[in-house]
């Protein structure tokens, strides 16, 4: 990887070149969904790489083919279609689909969910994927097939991407670039251990990314030549309050543990960042990198990590219509900031 990528600018009138970095977490990553469907609509931002985790890995293959299909609004469109489709195959996956929905109240929302929410959560606890699904089914899988032409993605793929997986006996990150993505690799980087086997890819066996790069964000800084990258934060950073109940703790060990490989690898990037600002590295020897973000850490902490299981359309709209108002808010104040700086306080926030 050649870490001395040149930046060029875009001239008057042509869009800001950004990298993406797309958190996984499950259902959740309908917020990534409405962020990026913001940032396609307002037609600034040009796309220049995605690196992803898990369901960032998912939005990043459906938005590239999309990009490749019909550009930005090629892309809100499989987008939509895409995470449609994930509710309708819940649904029809679900049991319970005919029976009353419980109601809950959130955030001044009124959601639904189904009673196999709560149920799943408590089976997952006690069986594992070898036990409770020997065939390995994955429906997920046939949503992808649907959606994404992965032969025509890994000949013609329109952005530098990048997705992320664990290599189960050695705990090292894998990084799966443009021309390697497959089907496979997606469910490899969304693969949890305790829902799905372990995805076998080159006789090499993988599970969820986020464990060791949520996303990993080395990639586009190596390889792209943007120095702007736009983080969609799924795993809230802050939560106020000790977590005092089972469910609550594991909710927040999940959290810290999804988070930490980006906290380091955002120390590392300040860190570079301080010592090129105080001229201790040579000019162009390394690349300033600007970081930006988009999350709502209001919104996704007070949503258990059970929830990230819930595929409900009404929810998924919810996170939809909660990502597309950051993705706003950071555009309004933030937009003129691509190119030139960061828009994170990278000491405050990650160190």
């Amino acid at each position: 990887m050649d870490t001395k990528v040149r930046f060029n600018g875009p001239g008057p009138g042509v869009p800001k070149p950004i990298g993406l970095a797309l958190q996984g977490g499950g259902a959740h990553g309908a917020f990534a969904w409405g962020m990026l469907d913001r940032l396609l609509e307002d037609g600034r931002i040009s796309v220049e790489g995605v690196s992803a985790t898990s369901a960032g890995a998912m939005n990043a293959a459906v938005l590239s083919y999309g990009l490749l299909r019909g550009g930005p609004e090629g892309a809100r469109v499989a987008l939509r279609d895409f995470w449609r489709d994930i509710a309708r195959t819940a649904e029809a996956c679900n049991p319970f689909r005919k029976m009353p929905w419980e109601k809950f109240f959130n955030n001044g929302h009124t959601l639904e969910r189904s009673p196999m929410y709560f149920l799943t959560d408590m089976f997952l606890r006690v069986l594992a994927p070898y036990e409770f699904n020997p065939l390995n089914l994955n429906p997920l899988r046939d949503v992808l097939a649907r959606h994404v032409d992965f032969t025509a993605l890994r000949r013609n793929c329109p952005v530098h991407l990048y997705l992320c997986a664990t290599n189960v006996e050695t705990g090292k990150i894998r990084i799966f670039p443009s021309e390697e993505i497959s089907i496979d690799v997606v469910l490899a980087s969304a693969c949890l251990p305790f829902l799905f086997q372990a995805v076998e890819i080159n006789g090499e066996h993988y599970w969820d990314g986020g464990y060791v790069g949520n996303p990993a964000i080395f990639p586009l800084i190596y390889n792209c030549g943007t120095r702007d990258i736009v983080i969609a934060h799924i795993n809230p950073i802050v939560r106020r309050g000790v977590p005092k109940t089972a469910p609550d703790i594991l909710n927040r060990i999940n959290e810290i543990s999804f988070n930490s490989s980006l906290m380091r690898e955002m120390r590392a990037i300040r860190f570079v960042t301080s010592l090129i600002q105080q001229g201790k590295i040579a000019p162009g020897e390394m690349k300033e990198v600007f970081i930006h973000s988009i999350r709502s850490d209001e919104t996704m902490a007070a949503l258990g990590v059970s929830s990230k299981l819930n595929a409900d359309w009404d929810f998924l709209c919810f996170l939809h219509d909660k990502g597309g108002e950051e993705a706003d808010r950071w555009l309004q104040l933030n937009y003129d900031n691509i190119g030139e700086m960061s828009s994170v306080d990278l000491q405050a926030e990650f160190l």
